[in-house]
């Protein structure tokens, strides 16, 4: 059997995970991915495995009907976000495919906080300006009674709020389809979008990108908010619609922004993003730690031997 391995943690780490794949018998084909293969790329590799570990890439019908053409039988999207897997497809084509949940909720969930951190004190601002021979002294602001609103409360969102909490951080949460305990109830606000947006210092979104949440940050929604919001993406670029977002950033109506996921990825080398130096540009690189690639890794081997009963 042959097993294609397109996510990018992973692949960095292919070696250690080789043995687990020859102990069944398994051939891996790793490319060299940077964020992620096109679809014509997939076209032509995708036939020739028995299963894939799919990273970001653009796993759509188009790609599973030429793997079902082939060998492909199986299917594990690598981490928790689905919105780049089309599983009707796989559904109508017979291909088994699942995901890996709750992998990352610590390791994207300190992100958040540490960008929130970071936004409060113009830290990664001063950072630079000192390498290149400033000494600038930027007046932040506390965080002890600041609001903070959490869109999405899965297994992210709860992280992030947990974690922002004993800062003595007031939280905003919004899903409408959380089921909070008792004793969430009484730590966090739980309301409905977008009420209330126009009291949070900070806005942070950890939802999953689907038809409901595409562009759920737009112009209207960033209207609402304070002047001098300070808003954090650590879920999907898509999120927040871009152009919206520049327009606010360059009005002033957002202070600040950390983004570690784009509309279109890797980020532009034309994105008027690049311009404000006060805003922290990531690398869609929120789940990456050595531990939570080890053990998303293991799932994803796990579920996939599974499916092809080796």
């Amino acid at each position: 059997m042959k097993v294609l391995v397109t996510c990018p943690p992973m692949l960095r780490l292919i070696d250690e995970f080789k043995p687990h794949f020859e102990e069944k018998g398994i051939e891996v084909i790793a490319p060299n991915v940077v964020q992620t293969l096109s679809e014509e790329e997939l076209v032509k590799l995708v036939p020739e495995v028995d299963g894939w570990i799919i990273g970001d890439d653009p796993a759509s019908e188009k790609v599973f009907t030429a793997g079902k053409k082939g060998r492909l039988k199986a299917a594990v999207k690598w981490g928790v976000g689905v919105d780049n897997v089309d599983f009707d497809a796989c559904e109508k084509l017979g291909i088994l495919v699942t995901n890996t949940p709750q992998m990352f909720g610590h390791e994207v969930g300190a992100l958040a906080v540490q960008y929130v951190l970071a936004l409060a004190r113009d830290s990664y601002f001063i950072d630079r300006e000192v390498r290149k021979g400033n000494w600038p002294k930027p007046a932040g602001i506390s965080l002890e009674g600041k609001t903070a609103a959490v869109i999405g409360f899965g297994d992210i969102g709860k992280h992030t709020a947990k974690y922002l909490k004993p800062f003595g951080v007031e939280l905003i949460i919004y899903d409408p389809y959380a089921q909070p305990t008792e004793t969430e109830k009484k730590e966090y606000s739980f309301r409905n979008y977008p009420a209330g947006i126009d009291e949070a210092d900070f806005l942070v979104v950890t939802c999953a990108l689907n038809e409901g949440t595409y562009h759920m940050v737009d112009e209207k929604a960033l209207g609402m908010m304070k002047q001098g919001v300070r808003i954090v993406n650590v879920s999907r670029g898509p999120v927040i619609d871009e152009k919206a977002l520049i327009t606010a950033l360059a009005s002033g109506k957002v202070y600040a922004a950390a983004l570690d996921v784009f509309e279109v990825e890797p980020l532009p080398v034309s994105s008027p993003l690049r311009k404000f130096e006060k805003c922290i540009l990531g690398t869609h690189n929120g789940s990456n730690t050595v531990d939570a690639v080890r053990r998303a890794s293991a799932e994803a081997m796990r579920k996939l031997f599974d499916f092809l009963a080796v």
